[in-house]
């Protein structure tokens, strides 16, 4: 809406609150929960835990934003969108992958001129496969220089509110230079084999990030980010 000057300025974000024992039956039913921890992209994952949060921002068009002297943190400068619709739950590559490849193309970005991803990253055993093969394919060679997170391991999943924090994660990521941790990482599972910033924050100097919200149903939303030049 602000890209297309229906409007200027719009306040956005996502909130959740769902631990609550029906809520979490639910989940557990589908055999996805972890018994112990979330554990992204590791050896030995065994599911996601359901968090809680809020995150809002504002986004603005640029000229609105430096009219009123805001203090801008970064660009939003392409977005993707695919629904795959192969399955209610199994993630699918293809949909992933289509995602990924619009918000590159969108944002005029080649794939090197990305630095990190924070990616969807469950711990799930098949979403964070599918996950790492569709980034295999967008990003060719390149994706063994990404860095990846998923910073899903220290909040959990927000579910309706985790497409909103990853966002904020990611331009905190381009703002300080620094990729958030994939925390209780063990080791590398052979279907996983990217740098996804094991347990250790990193200092490195992102130009331009993606962040992965892959959801049931083959809903998949990917935003290309960058830094701010005045």
């Amino acid at each position: 809406m602000v890209r297309n000057g229906s409007a200027t300025c719009a306040v956005t974000g996502g909130t959740e609150a769902s631990i609550t024992f029906g809520a979490m039956k639910g989940w557990e039913a589908m055999r996805i929960m972890s018994p112990d921890t979330c554990r992204p992209f590791s050896k030995d994952r065994k599911g996601m835990l359901i968090g809680e949060g809020a995150a809002v921002v504002v986004l603005e068009a640029l000229d609105h934003a430096r009219g009123r002297g805001a203090h801008i943190l970064a660009e939003v400068v392409g977005f993707g969108m695919s629904a795959d619709s192969k399955d209610l739950t199994a993630p699918d590559a293809d949909g992933m992958t289509r995602a990924i490849n619009a918000a590159l193309t969108d944002a005029a970005l080649s794939p090197d001129m990305i630095d990190y991803v924070n990616a969807h990253g469950t711990g799930t055993t098949a979403n964070d496969y599918t996950e790492t093969v569709a980034l295999h394919r967008s990003f060719g060679a390149h994706a063994r220089r990404l860095a990846i997170s998923s910073t899903k391991s220290v909040v959990g999943h927000t579910l309706g509110a985790a497409g909103a924090l990853e966002f904020v994660a990611s331009v905190m990521a381009i703002r300080d230079g620094i990729a958030p941790p994939t925390m209780n990482y063990i080791g590398a599972d052979p279907d996983c084999d990217l740098d996804y910033v094991p347990n250790t924050a990193r200092t490195v100097e992102v130009r331009a990030a993606l962040s992965n919200s892959l959801g049931f149903g083959g809903h998949n939303v990917t935003l290309a980010l960058s830094g701010y030049v005045a």
